[in-house]
């Protein structure tokens, strides 16, 4: 009696904690992510029958074909078209050895369906009338994207998901296209948080670009917001980018970071060089510590301020936040942080 007493003890303490945390129950939401294999048929193509090899591809993947020819090699398509024909010889040439490289991590995939079935539990908990599809797989160039929104479904970049330690990554030419401060989180723990970010400027595309600084930073805090709400349990490091020392240096010095920033910058800046400092890739913000601080620390502030006016409007649903004015955000949260 006293073991049963126990465990039904634990199990209203978990409830409890689960319950404080906010985060809500989906389990009874179905949600199906078929994974779509674009990679293995591209590359299993004969270089000594490329017309016949696309004409397959075409048929086995009507929805991406179009997508992954137009998109991201920049040709027709066509299996009768020469130019298509030179491209997809030397995709096949150049990248082979990177998609064989990367087969071992992901000749399995359940892990990835299960992952993503759950974050989109979540979206449709919040926007029941989106639209979930398939995960589209696919290993392309290196300019190409990690991550789009397709028509079918999301389509996922392998070639930017291959392990941080991936010898490619360190050719000086791709060095350029992605200093490695960029290319330790092109790691398969990311794959999810990314595809949610998609999602995310799917359902709120962003059209703070020309706004002063201030407003970016909130509307980029938004959507960190969200991801939050789509991914309740992910570390933050793998929600942000930002490293764990990187991390809990920002915790510590909340205070310093926007007293400085109020300080040095003006917020209502749309000068590129101030939004810069603060918004996007960088390996750390001017200013601040160099061995500590992260680059786009604007979004993190900004994210701040986003939980500090959610904090005082509890009952505000998400979208009613992602719609709400930047500088209302500002002006209710009032945000002082110590």
């Amino acid at each position: 009696m006293k073991k049963i007493a126990a465990l039904l003890f634990i199990s209203v303490s978990l409830f409890a904690c689960k319950k404080k945390k906010g985060i809500p129950d989906v389990s009874g939401i179905k949600v199906d992510i078929p994974i779509e294999r674009f990679d293995q048929s591209y590359f299993s193509i004969d270089t000594n029958n490329i017309t016949a090899g696309l004409s397959k591809l075409s048929q086995e993947h009507p929805g991406f074909y179009g997508d992954f020819m137009q998109e991201i090699l920049g040709v027709s398509g066509a299996n009768t078209d020469s130019n298509t024909i030179l491209v997809t010889k030397e995709i096949l040439k150049s990248y082979t050895v990177v998609f064989n490289s990367i087969q071992p991590e992901y000749k399995k995939t359940d892990w990835l369906k299960k992952e993503l079935e759950k974050a989109f539990q979540f979206v449709k908990y919040y926007f029941p009338d989106y639209k979930t599809g398939k995960a589209i797989l696919f290993v392309g160039p290196f300019d190409a994207p990690g991550v789009a929104i397709t028509a079918n479904g999301i389509a996922i970049g392998l070639q930017l998901f291959a392990g941080k330690d991936f010898s490619i990554y360190q050719v000086p030419e791709v060095l350029e296209l992605f200093p490695l401060y960029i290319s330790r989180r092109f790691s398969k723990e990311y794959i999810t948080a990314n595809c949610m970010k998609g999602v995310i400027l799917e359902l709120f595309p962003d059209n703070s670009s020309a706004k002063p600084l201030v407003e970016q930073m909130i509307e980029k805090g938004k959507q960190w917001w969200l991801l939050d709400k789509f991914l309740p349990t992910a570390p933050d490091s793998v929600k942000t980018g930002f490293t764990k020392t990187q991390l809990d240096w920002c915790k510590r010095n909340e205070g310093m970071i926007w007293s400085e920033i109020i300080r040095t910058t003006d917020l209502n800046s749309i000068n590129q060089l101030d939004i810069q400092t603060f918004i996007g890739e960088a390996p750390f913000t001017q200013g601040f510590s160099p061995e500590n601080s992260p680059g786009n620390l604007g979004q993190w502030i900004g994210w701040q301020i986003v939980k500090k006016f959610v904090s005082k409007n509890p009952n505000m649903n998400p979208e009613e936040v992602m719609r709400m004015d930047a500088r209302k955000i500002l002006e209710i949260a009032k945000y002082k942080p110590r």
